[in-house]
């Protein structure tokens, strides 16, 4: 892969992980600590909604953005011809 390649890779790779990230911090700090007095106003489950994003939900979504992260790392290796 010439130098060129690697930073079109390294570039779409960073995107991917900025925005998973984002997502992860919107989700685990927005909605399990400033929004959570919001979100109590709504149950899941017998639960307040703000309480179940701080213990569970942004668990959940980090194991589901790891997820998609090897999804998208997968098509991004068959992109760029790197892949195993």
């Amino acid at each position: 892969m010439n130098a060129e390649h690697r930073k079109k890779y390294w570039r779409e790779n960073l995107k991917y992980l900025t925005i998973l990230l984002l997502i992860w911090f919107l989700v685990s700090y927005g909605f399990g600590i400033l929004l959570v007095e919001e979100l109590n106003t709504i149950r899941l489950g017998g639960f307040k909604l703000g309480f179940w994003f701080a213990q569970q939900g942004s668990i959940y979504v980090f194991v589901l953005l790891i997820i998609i992260y090897v999804k998208l790392m997968n098509k991004l290796d068959k992109k760029f011809n790197v892949n195993e």
